[in-house]
Order: C-alpha cells, then structure tokens, then sequence
C-alpha cells in the first residue's frame, strides 16, 4: 500500500494569500526554513496504479499535476477511482467541482455530508451536471472494498462544531478511515480533522501501523493571539497539539510506527523548521507532512 500526501496545510493552504502572520510572511520572505504547502488531501493506492483520495480539496488539479502516478495515461484515462471525504468543509469538497471533466467516479460519504453536498452547498448537483457520479454511502464501522486488496472503514468523530449550511445532523458530520492492506492486516488511519481525541477515537488507532493526524494549531488560543480569529482551534473543530487533551499528549502512547500531522494551519509554528515547537514534535516521535510525502507498506516494514 502506497499514501501519499497530495497537500498538506489547512484550509487556504501555505501561505495563506490574505494573511501576514510569521508563517506566511517567513515562506514568502524566505527568511526562515519553511515550504509551501498547498490545501489538504490524501491519495491512497494498492499498487501504485489505481488511485483512490481522501478528500478533494480546491488545489487538487496543481495536486494531480504534481504527481506523474495521478496523471492520465491515455485519452481521458485516468487512474484515480473513488473519492472518500470525511467530512463537507470546503477546503475538503471544493475539488470536486474540479473534476467535473471525468467520465465518471464514485464519491463515498456519510448520509449526513451527503446532504450537505446536495442540499446545502449544491457542490454535488452541479458536478452532477457534468458527469456522473455514483453514491456510496459510509457507515461508520461496515468494512468496504476498495479492490486489490484494500479496505476501508470509517469511524465516528464527534464534534460540536456549528454547521454552516444547516444539513449537518447528528453522527457521520466527521469521520475518519482505516485502510487497511488485507494481505498483510496493516493499516493506516487519515484523521485529518478531529475536535477532541476521545478514547473511542484513540481505540481506532491502537493497532494501526501509520497515523495522518489533525496538526491545525499548535495551541488552542492560537487564532485569538494572533488577533486572526475569535475562536479557539477546538472551536473550529480542531484539537491542539500542545496542552492539556492535545494530540501530543494523547496521542504519546501510539505504538505506531509513523505518526504524521497534516492539515497544518498557516498560523502553527511548527511550519518554521527552526521553531522550538517543531524541535518538540519531533522530539517526541511526530513527524510533519510536506506535500508529497509518500509512505509505502510493506508486509514487514514502512518507509
């Protein structure tokens, strides 16, 4: 099995063209270590040939590009299969609009951001216009076939974030998903928004051989004392890094072998290469995600 990571940063990407904080500035300037990074999304392939994304945010045509895998190999040809979202925010679903221009493809989402993507942003009526697209429904803990032995399932991540558009009801607004490799039982899980890492959510993660996980903020008053927002990281539907319940102390006893934070906010220190804070991720066994990461599987091993 094969992941790679299409885009790394948050919603409005590395830097963020209408922000100024030390982030931004320091990737423009070049004053500082520190990559651009464009919206998060995920691919995930069995043999490098058959393409399936986790999220399809509004940079996924430049993503595609990028990666010679995800290009067409023929007239309209193309090797990506499915979409899975996990979850209705726009810089999660925007790229969908984007691949309008397909033959067709499968979009497999929970009921409830189903409807959000019907009746409450209107993304999927007017991809649907278009092209086809063919519905597949997830339900929190059913194991699905994605072909050539992979599998996936989602899980439950409750949040209590308002939703904007009102569609939004009750269990399935945010999942994550376990792929797992049937020959080997490896998995991975793509968690790239999650609010509180409850002990449900961390029991999904236990036996997993790789964890992309929510990096949005450093800490959880970090828009607030930036003067950038009101709302706290968890507010927005993020668990902090740092502080009391944070990924990092939550997460401390994963015995995974990779632990990777993607969907990174502009405004999150460990961006900077040469922060304190990013010398204490890693300290502590994390990695950060730049675009185009790839983690492979083997039956004995990753890289």
């Amino acid at each position: 099995m094969l992941v790679r990571v299409l885009g790394s940063a948050a919603g409005g990407g590395f830097p963020q063209w209408n922000c100024g904080c030390p982030g931004c500035r320091a990737v423009r300037d070049g004053s500082r270590p520190c990559s651009p990074r464009t919206q998060s999304s995920l691919a995930v392939s069995a043999d490098g040939e058959q393409w399936v994304l986790i999220n399809a945010s509004p940079d996924v045509r430049a993503q595609i590009e990028a990666t010679p895998a995800l290009r067409p190999d023929g007239a309209r040809a193309t090797p990506l299969r499915a979409v899975l979202l996990t979850d209705a925010e726009l810089d999660h679903s925007l790229g969908l609009l984007l691949l309008r221009e397909a033959r067709s493809w499968q979009l497999h989402t929970t009921a409830s951001v189903h409807d959000t993507l019907r009746e409450g942003n209107s993304v999927l009526p007017t991809v649907r216009a278009y092209c086809p697209v063919q519905w597949r429904e997830v339900v929190p803990g059913a194991d699905v076939p994605l072909g050539n032995g992979l599998t996936y399932r989602a899980f439950d991540v409750p949040t209590t974030k308002r939703s904007r558009f009102g569609t939004e009801r009750g269990p399935g607004r945010v999942v994550g998903y376990r792929i797992t490799d049937v020959g080997s039982g490896r998995a991975v899980a793509l968690l790239p928004g999650v609010q509180e890492i409850t002990d449900e959510v961390l029991a999904q993660l236990q036996d997993c051989s790789c964890v992309f996980v929510d990096g949005t903020c450093w800490r959880d008053d970090e828009m607030p004392r930036l003067g950038l927002a009101s709302k706290t990281s968890r507010e927005m539907g993020h668990v902090p890094m740092s502080g009391p319940g944070g990924s990092l102390e939550r997460l401390a006893d994963l015995r995974a072998e990779r632990k990777i934070y993607v969907h990174l906010n502009n405004t999150n220190p460990v961006l900077l290469e040469d922060s304190p804070e990013r010398r204490e991720v890693e300290r502590r066994g994390f990695e950060v995600a730049t675009d185009g990461m790839e983690v492979r599987f083997h039956h004995d091993s990753t890289r």
